[in-house]
């Protein structure tokens, strides 16, 4: 059983798509395409529009193309399509997404509603090699990187869902399964094609990116000179801590990254966000958030406080809340710009790959 399983895992990782996803390419590289196969370049804002406004089912749809080209481009590009294996609806109305990719491979996705709009988290990779002993996401190590189709793909699924309610997504997460800094190109080009005017549109100041820690990639986006949103799971005050929690830490060590999110801060002028797990007993007490303003003294940033969900492949307890407010006012004593995250879904499968891992065991081994 176990060798079929292996077997089937194989197949799985050398199986690539016949043709890549058309949500794959920016509208400048769909341009010079278009003109390298004796079309007109202004065809590829039609085509954006029907792939982003319109959000079409097929190249088929694309009325105001000819024939030929639509031939063209379905002899040459697939539109990604996910399909829906589970739906999950929260009674706060976050929306959980278990896709399967065209490998049979699965992620997810979340749809969270907030009073100042809908945000989707996407997924980055299948799977995660980070290894944060807290996170479902990393069970079973990393299986493989997404292209920047199947992330596009996952917002243009989310949007079609609120299109029957006439609701838009407003803004964009990248938190979802996987650390996006290990998929650094296929995660610029996503940004950049739901960033433009002619695909999704959606503001810079909209998205937030987050990474566990790759201290060169932090140094490589903040030469991006981006307005997009930047956070860090950080999760511990000190290297101890820190790399009991994520043995990335290990690699790159607290002062070292702390380093290059002031440079980050230096050349953005912008400011960035620190995500903050509580774990009980771990990192939740008061000398811990004495440390951690220490830590952050001086920084131009914000602390993101979050009570863990319980994942139950994991070994950790949540924070009781008498001891979460308390850790907030240790912090804003010491001048620390602090808030602590709304729970969300919390009746459904909500931890970040907690769906993945429950429906899907033989990826997650």
């Amino acid at each position: 059983m176990k060798q079929q399983e292996e077997q089937t895992a194989e197949k799985k990782k050398n199986k690539s798509p016949e043709k890549p996803s058309i949500y794959s390419l920016k509208l400048e590289e769909l341009k010079k395409w278009l003109t390298a196969n004796g079309e007109k370049s202004f065809r590829a804002e039609q085509v954006f529009d029907w792939l982003y406004v319109k959000r079409a089912a097929s190249f088929e749809e694309m009325s105001n193309l000819s024939k030929n080209l639509r031939d063209l481009l379905q002899e040459h590009f697939v539109l990604t399509t996910l399909k829906t294996l589970i739906q999950q609806t929260s009674a706060d109305g976050t929306m959980k997404f278990l896709f399967e990719l065209h490998d049979g491979y699965s992620i997810e996705t979340v749809l969270m509603r907030h009073e100042y709009g809908n945000s989707v988290c996407v997924t980055t990779q299948v799977g995660c090699r980070i290894g944060c002993t807290f996170c479902a996401s990393t069970l079973g190590g990393l299986k493989r990187n997404l292209e920047a189709g199947e992330i596009v793909a996952q917002v243009v699924k989310v949007q079609q869902a609120l299109d029957e309610l006439d609701e838009r997504v407003s803004s964009v997460v990248i938190m979802g399964i996987g650390e996006p800094f290990d998929n650094y190109d296929a995660m610029m080009s996503f940004l950049t094609i739901i960033n433009h005017d002619k695909g999704l549109n959606i503001g810079a100041r909209h998205i937030t990116v987050s990474t566990s820690g790759i201290i060169p990639k932090i140094y490589k986006f903040a030469d991006e000179k981006t307005q997009i949103n930047f956070a860090i799971s950080l999760h511990a005050p000190n290297n101890e801590i820190r790399s009991r929690l994520m043995p990335i830490n290990k690699a790159y060590k607290l002062t070292d990254l702390m380093e290059a999110v002031k440079y980050y801060i230096e050349k953005t002028g912008r400011r960035i966000s620190f995500e903050y797990g509580l774990f009980g007993g771990v990192n939740d007490g008061v000398e811990h958030a004495e440390e951690l303003a220490e830590l952050v003294k001086g920084v131009k940033c914000h602390i993101n406080l979050i009570p863990v969900n319980y994942v139950p492949e994991r070994d950790y307890v949540r924070t009781p809340k008498e001891k979460i407010f308390e850790f907030e006012k240790t912090l804003k004593k010491r001048g620390v710009n602090v808030t602590i995250r709304r729970e969300q879904g919390h009746d459904i499968d909500a931890a970040c790959g907690q769906l993945r891992a429950k429906e899907r065991k033989e990826e997650t081994r």
